[in-house]
This record gives structure tokens, sequence and C-alpha cells, in this order.
């Protein structure tokens, strides 16, 4: 069955789209092949290829011949999740777990579901069960561990352990959902090189089990600022959507960006639309030259005013549709930053927020993350280090290339230290008037998709600073990759 945490919301379903919603389009009609199980099978093969309409429709078949049939309930919560319908998901849910209590995938993703809400008892509770259901299933510890603080006695850790003394009759992927669990615990438990340990097999086991080109994926960072200049610049401006909706919050993951865009989301004029594939799918439909054949970032020179100002107008709707009535809209894709230079010029008035928080420290939380989809620089402290420094220095070209007024650079460490004045300068940026609800943004009730979900439910907290120190032993390749962007005083010593 679909499991939330292992394959994550569909990239191409948009929240608000009819699945799971009271103003539906007609439901395609779906024909059930027999047995049940085909057709659920049928229905889960649509709902991973993002068909969400014909999933529905055939999950609903499913239910008007048999009401109570627990793999339906469950699997039209998990297509009414990826249409962005997370309250309706966790009710199907609920209900496939009444019609039956025995699923640990049931228990499971409602635990993730639950999490993504913010309501964190119910989550764990989730993730308990479905441990006590099926107890050698490693991805439930390491589901339970994003939201333990462990000490010393805890039975779960006791648990972990005991399964990694048999780690080698597990397959690679528990294996590394094991190894990162505990890691987690180690690391709250103070035992860093024990927790140390795990991350690196951890990390070098999933490494393994993924293509990566890290010569191709530096040659792009080449590409877009070779191709970004100046006179480009210059030559295009103004010609785009005049639209002063959208403010893009972006940077390396693991930065701070949840945080930033949930101090504005706490704002009643603006909607924190999250972490959105828009602005890149639809770059990746841009190509011209013979037989379309050139992508981008080369393609950018040779478009039109008119090819870019659908572009802005098209990515607009997207917004306008996820929230018609908010002043401003965030969208806090981070890896957005490879694209600034083309949004600027298909969205002249758009606002660009970027979040910047200690090399190490953010590169440290990057690998101490197993990634549900993509990241695959982070596996390797020195490929993590080096496309860092890719990342620097591609944000140093567009900061030299951007009027100063759409951009915003905003340090983590400052919200941490000062909360008021940096939301009070996020406030200001984005041209609305001062509301106080932004200093209080763990209480804002919204759905928070990414890997910071747990930690902006709490008041703001420093535990995350300087948390690198507690393995500067172990830094060394990521240290050395850094080069002059890690403080000398930061090599490990010994």
């Amino acid at each position: 069955m679909s499991d939330v945490r292992s394959t994550g919301p569909n990239k191409s379903a948009e929240p608000g789209n009819t699945v799971g919603s009271d103003d539906q389009a007609p439901e395609p009609r779906v024909s059930i092949p027999l047995p049940i199980t085909e057709a659920i099978a049928a229905a889960e093969q649509h709902s991973q290829a993002g068909r969400l309409p014909e999933a529905e429709a055939l999950c609903r078949e499913i239910l008007r011949a048999q009401p109570n049939c627990a793999p339906a309930l469950h699997l039209l919560g998990i297509v009414t999740y990826q249409a962005g319908n997370l309250p309706s998901a966790i009710e199907l849910v609920r209900r496939a777990i009444a019609a039956d209590q025995t699923n640990p995938i049931f228990h499971s993703n409602l635990g993730e579901l639950c999490r993504q809400t913010g309501n964190l008892a119910d989550a764990r509770a989730a993730f308990e069960t479905a441990i006590a259901l099926k107890p050698r299933e490693a991805v439930y510890y390491l589901n339970l561990a994003d939201l333990t603080t462990f000490a010393e006695g805890d039975v779960h850790l006791a648990a972990m352990d005991g399964l990694a003394r048999d780690i080698a009759s597990f397959p690679a992927v528990a294996q590394i959902q094991l190894h990162f669990a505990l890691a987690k615990a180690y690391d709250d438990l103070g035992r860093y090189d024990e927790g140390f340990r795990h991350l690196a097999q951890g990390n070098a086991l999933n490494r393994r089990q993924i293509a990566y080109d890290e010569t191709q994926m530096h040659d792009t960072f080449e590409r877009i600022q070779a191709t970004f200049d100046r006179r480009l610049i210059d030559a295009k401006a103004g010609v785009g959507d005049r639209s002063p909706v959208p403010v893009f919050v972006v940077g390396m993951i693991r930065s701070g960006t949840t945080l930033i865009e949930q101090i504005l989301a706490s704002h009643p004029s603006v909607h924190g639309a999250g972490e959105l594939p828009d602005f890149s799918r639809l770059v990746q439909q841009l190509r011209t030259g013979p037989a379309d054949s050139i992508e981008y970032p080369e393609c950018v020179p040779s478009l039109s005013a008119d090819r870019l100002r659908d572009l802005g107008r098209d990515y607009i709707g997207g917004l306008r549709r996820r929230a018609p009535g908010a002043l401003r809209i965030t969208d806090k894709m981070p890896s957005l930053f490879m694209y600034l230079g083309l949004i600027h010029l298909a969205l002249p008035r758009a606002r660009f927020i970027h979040v910047m928080r200690s090399p190490l420290d953010t590169c440290l939380s990057c690998y101490s993350k197993l990634f549900i989809q993509g990241q695959h620089f982070t596996y390797d402290l020195g490929e993590l280090g080096r496309y860092y420094r890719h990342y620097a220095g591609l944000m140093a070209h567009w900061r030299g290339l951007l009027p100063p007024e759409r951009l915003l650079e905003i340090n983590y460490e400052a919200v941490v230290g000062d909360l008021e004045t940096e939301a009070r300068k996020l406030v200001r940026f984005c041209g609305v008037p001062w509301d106080p609800r932004c200093l209080a943004f763990h209480d804002t009730q919204r759905p928070v998709r990414t890997a910071s979900a747990i930690q902006v439910r709490r008041p703001i907290y420093r535990t995350s600073q300087g948390r690198w120190q507690a393995y500067r032993n172990h830094l060394g390749p990521l240290v050395a990759a850094l080069g002059e962007l890690a403080d000398p005083a930061t090599r490990p010593q010994g």
C-alpha cells in the first residue's frame, strides 16, 4: 500500500484540486475489475502516476460496493492528501483504521498526516501503534524518532538497539532507516560519536543506492552564471507579469526557510503555500531553437517578451487558485535559487528572501536527515560541502544582478537572537503592515509538509545553533570542501 513517508505527496497534484472536496467535477466512469484487490491495485497505480481523478473515481466505485473496505478508504485518504486536502485525508485514514485496526501502514500514515498538521500527540500515538503491530519495521522507528527526545532507558531505543544487532538481516532501505533513527536517538543522549557512526553508515549506504552526477550538477551552476549577465537582465527588464503577490523564500535546504515562511504565514494578509513545484515545472516546458532542443538556462536569451510575460502569468494563476484573496503568497521551494534571474524577468515585482545559516550547521543538518526524495548531494560530506560552495557562489552572482529592493537576505541566527526585529524586517519587506501574530508563529494552524514541520510548532529555540561543534572531529571532509566558507577555528581537533 501507499505510504505517505515513503512516497510523499504527488508533485503534480495542486492543493485545491477536486479530490476530496465538496465542489467536485463529474467523476470519470471507471469499471471495477474483479476481484476488489485488483481494483485497489489499479487505483494505486493511478495514484502513483499522478492520475488523481481516476484513482479517486475507482476508490469511490469500490466504496459504493463495499462501504467499509479499509484499503479503499486508506487509499482514498492518500489520494486526497496528494490533492492537498489534509483534513479530509485524515478523516478517511481514520475511517480505514476503524474498519481495520491491524494494518500498521494505516497507523503510520495517520501519524505522518497528523505530524504535518501539528497534532504531535496523535502522531506519536499512531507511530507507536504501528511499531506495536510490526516491531521490526525500521521506518516506523524513524518516523517516531523525529517526534521524540530520547532519554536513557527509552523502550523504543532499546528496541532499535536490538534490531541493530541483527541489522545485516534487513534490506538496505531498512538498514538506512534504522541508522538514521539511531543517530537521532544518540544525538539526543549526547552520545555523539556513536550517533555519527550511525550517520556515516546510513549516509554511505544510501549514497550507494542513488545516482548522483556531481560533475553534471556543478556544470549546471556554471552554465546558469554564464547565461545570466548584466546585459541579459537589462535587455529584458520589466517585460514580465507585474503582479506583486509572490514572495520566494529560498536558500540551502535546512537553512531555516520553513521558519521564515511560518513567520510570514502567521500574518493575515500572507498565505504560506509551502514548497511548490510550479515554477520548476514551467521551466521544464521552456525550450527554444531547432526542434525545441535548447533548454534552461541557454534558452532564456531567446525568450520573447510575450513568453516571459506568459511564464509569469501562468505561475501567478497557480498561486491565485491557492489563495485568491491573499495580498502576498509565499513559495518556499529552497531550490528555486537556481532560477532567481529568470523569475525576476518573468515576475519583475516578485520579492526574494534569501535565508542564510551557519554553513557547518546547515550542512550537518542536511547530513542528519534522510530525505523522502531528491537532495542526492547530501549523503557524502565532501559532495555536500562542494554543493554548498556552488550554491553560495550562485547566490553571490544573483546578489550582483538583482535590484537590491527585490532581495532581502536574512540570517537564521539573527532571527533566533532577536525575533521581533527580524520579523518586522520581513513583514516590512513584503509590503504589508506589522501584525504581532507573526511573533506567535508556532501557534499558527497550517499544514507544513517539510522536514521542519515539528520545529516550527515550537517557540524560538537556540539548541540548533553551533550543533556542528559536537561533531567537529568527524567533519574533516566537509570543512575541507567548504574551504574559506568554514571558519578556520572549526577545523577538526586532533
